[in-house]
């Protein structure tokens, strides 16, 4: 009898479980995904700063040549006093080796847009406005071993409820639905993201023509501003400052409240600031930070992405993390006879100690500025944790 084909359910239509089920269909795995959002690419944001370690993984994803055309590449980043004077620009480290750029920026609809089609080509069945909402598993309950059922039937497995009234029936669950994944508490891990003190206004604006690269700012009267280019004629730009009670802002005032912060910054921010108009196309959103510690499964569901571990943007690592996740969890299940806690266990161990070094050096960039270090060696440690990262993950 023929090894039937194996089948997994990924939950969440991000940047992890899009490109899980891309490289799980290129082994013939049978893949659905699940988005809870009708709209899959509804709310991508304004923009998205890809590092190398990003970009090879895109690459392996067949998508790189489109995201190329589509962003706009660059190899160094700029400092500049609030007046806009630039004090130092400093090469990038090329973390996806030398044959890559160093950074693209790119607008994230774009970018979601790509991996979206490429997950559709892939073959893999897309639901859209499905959530689970029950998983059961077959080593979490005990059942009677019934020596005349099907193949398929006998091995370990899950059973998923959907909200559609749907159910199905897979050898995996990948949970890769965000930072507020309500599978990772569904399975039992109480790990929750934490403020750090920290927030960030972003917005999509046209391009001025001297900008092409990253420019960035410290001090003034927010801990950070400073803006990417995304494509030939667009960029966005942000600017962070300690975290305020949401309910304090109201939506209709977030480009009053962006521009107010934007518009005491030099250089290009002159040119940018009077972009900031439409309340609707302005984000605001706290920084958090979570590192799932121990595993990222239990049974046969695992954790992939921001569901496993989020950390603020100060190193602008957060996709490519989630994109590395997706890259070593399919390359371990498409290696292996048997998909066993020891391999899932074996995946954990070899992602967090990537993971960890870039979640903490995110969070005491940010902390350093919070408390007010004067004489941080912030340069030392992005140069330090970026070294790490050129290792394949």
């Amino acid at each position: 009898m023929s090894t039937p084909t194996r089948s997994v359910l990924v939950i969440g239509g991000g940047a992890a479980g899009n490109a899980a089920a891309i490289l799980l269909r290129r082994a013939d795995i049978a893949v659905d995904l699940i988005e809870a959002k009708d709209d899959w690419n509804a709310t991508a944001g304004s923009g998205i700063t890809l590092q190398g370690n990003a970009l090879r993984v895109l690459r392996e994803l067949g998508v790189w040549e489109r995201v190329r055309a589509s962003g706009h590449g660059f190899g160094t980043v700029g400092i500049t006093a609030p007046d806009g004077t630039v004090l130092h620009v400093a090469e990038d480290v090329r973390t996806g080796g030398d044959d890559l750029p160093a950074t693209v920026g790119i607008q994230r609809p774009r970018l979601q847009q790509i991996l979206i089609d490429a997950v559709r080509a892939s073959g893999a069945t897309v639901r859209l406005g499905v959530r689970a909402a029950s998983l059961d598993q077959d080593q979490e309950r005990e059942r009677e071993r019934d020596q005349d059922r099907d193949q398929d039937r006998d091995r370990d497995g899950v059973t998923v409820d959907f909200t559609d009234g749907t159910t199905g029936r897979y050898d995996l669950v990948i949970a890769a639905d965000g930072v507020s994944s309500a599978t990772r508490a569904a399975i039992g891990i109480t790990a929750e993201p934490e403020p750090t003190g920290m927030a960030i206004w972003r917005i999509a604006a046209p391009r001025p023509e001297g900008v092409v690269r990253t420019d960035l700012t410290y001090g003034g009267p927010a801990y950070i501003a400073g803006y990417c280019p995304t494509g030939e004629f667009t960029l966005y730009a942000y600017v962070a400052e300690a975290n305020r009670d949401r309910a304090s802002i109201p939506p209709e005032s977030y480009a009053d409240e962006m521009r107010s912060l934007a518009r005491h910054y030099g250089g290009f921010w002159p040119e940018i600031t009077p972009h900031i108009t439409d309340p609707a196309k302005v984000n605001y959103t706290w920084f958090d930070q979570m590192l799932v510690e121990g595993s990222w499964h239990r049974g046969r569901v695992v954790l992939a992405g921001d569901s496993a571990h989020c950390c603020p943007p100060t190193l602008a690592q957060g996709a490519a993390l989630s994109l590395e996740d997706a890259l070593v969890l399919t390359e371990l299940l498409t290696g292996a006879d048997e998909w066993d806690d020891a391999l899932f266990q074996a995946y954990y161990e070899r992602r967090i100690q990537r993971v960890r070094p870039v979640v903490e050096a995110s969070v005491q960039i940010g902390r350093w500025q919070l408390d007010g270090v004067r004489d941080a060696d912030v340069p030392g440690l992005m140069g330090r944790t970026m070294a790490l990262l050129k290792e394949r993950p």
